[in-house]
């Protein structure tokens, strides 16, 4: 059997909860709500016991919870979570800019639809709804150092993406969360404190790069270190000739230059394994948005230069 405390388990359950929430065409609103809810609350132990079981696990007068979480004993615990409110103050700590008081609006909401006579979701209109829990459950998959797409799928992806672009302040949250997310795994690996399974999954250079076909070194906005900027669209391009040779001096062009201007696109940092993707997220951190790198002039040997008379 799969402990309960253990954090892959938990994001599983969370993906098959999310996958019945998004599912429109034969459920109400408040169904969908309310799978949603009950992964939202599954997300936040999962972020946590990714970092430690006892995170997540309520204590009770044997200790034997605690002990299985620790992997001290075998076996299997009659599992009891600490309460909701419990995990997403400790999320709220952990995981910036995760707001505890915005996911406790949807945990009320749950209980109220599950407890009482009251509205529960439906006093909210549902699109503001889904608006407001993707901007908590987007932290939370950051935590995890997971993409939106691992957790619904990349045909539901564009539906989550849609609900957080409706929020004003989402590209500052996601940017921040991405940036606090590697400053912690940065310093937990240099405390030598970063749990085992988490160290297992750190990547060099090479396999965090999007290998695109231009780059350039620069520095991390998270922690300092040398990362690597990328793009492969080319926005501008400027020759340089040899001295005193003009374009009738094609033979001559071996000795000359061209350099191009690349419009970013990625950026990835092996030193706290960041990665942005698109040129939202690196404008947020102040990162170039342009690039420049030397080309390959036999390219441009022989081309007609363009004299703008259209």
């Amino acid at each position: 059997m799969t402990s309960p405390f253990d954090h892959e388990a938990l994001w599983t359950k969370a993906k098959l909860f999310l996958n019945r929430a998004m599912d429109e065409d034969s459920r109400s609103f408040d169904e969908q709500a309310l799978w949603a809810a009950l992964a939202l609350e599954l997300l936040a132990k999962a972020a946590l016991a990714r970092v430690s079981p006892l995170l997540i696990a309520e204590p009770n007068e044997e200790g034997t919870n605690l002990l299985i979480a620790t992997g001290l004993v075998k076996g299997e615990a009659k599992f009891t979570s600490v309460r909701a409110k419990t995990l997403m103050t400790r999320c709220h700590k952990a995981f910036k800019p995760f707001n505890n008081s915005e996911a406790m609006k949807i945990i009320d909401g749950r209980n109220e639809y599950l407890h009482s006579s009251g509205a529960g979701f439906m006093a909210i209109p549902p699109h503001a709804w889904w608006s407001a829990y993707w901007a908590q459950a987007a932290i939370l998959i950051t935590a995890l150092d997971r993409d939106i797409d691992e957790l619904v799928g990349s045909d539901r992806e564009s539906v989550v993406l849609k609900h957080l672009e409706q929020r004003t302040k989402n590209i500052e949250q996601r940017a921040e969360a991405l940036l606090e997310r590697a400053k912690q795994r940065r310093q937990q690996w240099l405390d030598g404190t970063l749990p085992t399974k988490i160290a297992a999954e750190w990547k060099n250079g090479q396999q965090l790069s999007a290998t695109m076909a231009h780059n350039t070194a620069m520095t991390c906005p998270a922690c300092g270190s040398t990362g690597l900027l990328e793009g492969d669209e080319v926005v501008d391009e400027e020759i340089h000739y040899p001295s005193a040779l003009s374009y009738e001096d094609e033979d001559s062009w071996g000795d000359g230059s061209v350099t191009l201007t690349i419009e970013a696109a990625y950026f990835s940092c092996p030193g706290c394994q960041l990665v942005l993707k698109g040129y939202e997220l690196l404008k947020q951190v102040e990162l170039n948005i342009h690039f420049e790198v030397e080309g390959d002039i036999d390219q441009y040997i022989g081309q007609e230069p363009e004299y703008g008379n259209d």
